[in-house]
């Protein structure tokens, strides 16, 4: 993949309406950048315009296809492996609707130079959302404040799937045994990262509710993420989990 050492997964299911821009702006970055469409099968044809991109680019655009819904955990999983296996320094995670904006990566990746795991949050200073109903807001802050409180999350923005891994952070971390797979592996990912001791800083962003298309979170995913939490809270109450207070932060 030539000089590309970032990947950008993006799990798509019927996004066709959103796909064409949000490679377009992607890869329009002052920053050498790739990106890998994990898509579940959409009837739309999102897989299809993916395709389309990745024949046109074939150094910067990648397809990972699978047979339905799946879950976004796998989905984010076999884009970490599709990353990895083609080398990527850095790793991120992103939505395909615009509710995280490509304008954001490249303060992302700059911050990834000195933290081992990046969050484009809207809980720190200059963070925010737009165009959220309150039910959306007070879902978010309700999920972030049991979060961080139950599992001593310290990032302000425990939910978010704005972010960057490095490399090395994805390999210390066994993802064949992730127990999420909605967006509660959001929150066991960065419980799993800090446990190991990992660094973790925080880039302000905008969060804007989805322009085109419908929302995918529903009551049941809320019900996974309550489960997970107070799993996750059990384990910590055990402790035991492997601790890397000593890793160095390096400069890329």
């Amino acid at each position: 993949m030539g000089n590309i050492d970032t990947f950008v997964i993006v799990p798509t299911y019927n996004e066709a309406d959103n796909i064409d821009d949000l490679l377009t702006q992607i890869l329009a970055l002052p920053v050498p950048i790739g990106v890998i469409v994990v898509d579940d099968n959409s009837p739309d044809g999102t897989g299809k315009l993916a395709d389309d991109w990745a024949a046109q680019h074939p150094e910067t655009v990648q397809v990972v296809h699978r047979p339905g819904k799946m879950g976004l955990g796998t989905a984010y999983i076999a884009g970490f492996r599709q990353g990895i296996q083609s080398g990527a320094r850095n790793v991120m995670t992103m939505d395909a609707d615009f509710s995280h904006n490509p304008r954001f990566i490249p303060a992302m990746l700059e911050m990834s130079r000195t933290k081992h795991v990046v969050i484009g949050s809207r809980y720190v200073p200059g963070g925010g959302q737009q165009n959220c109903t309150w039910k959306r807001v007070v879902l978010s802050r309700g999920a972030n404040f049991v979060a961080r409180s139950l599992l001593g999350l310290k990032a302000k923005d425990a939910t978010a799937g704005f972010r960057l891994y490095r490399r090395e952070v994805l390999e210390s971390i066994p993802l064949n045994q992730v127990f999420s797979n909605g967006y509660s592996f959001l929150v066991e990912m960065l419980f799993l990262c800090q446990r190991r001791g990992w660094q973790t800083g925080e880039v302000p962003i905008i969060f804007e509710d989805r322009r085109k298309g419908k929302t995918k979170i529903s009551r049941q995913e809320v019900f996974k993420a309550q489960y997970t939490v107070l799993r996750l809270f059990v384990r910590r109450l055990r402790g035991g989990e492997p601790r890397r207070p000593e890793v160095p932060v390096s400069t890329l």
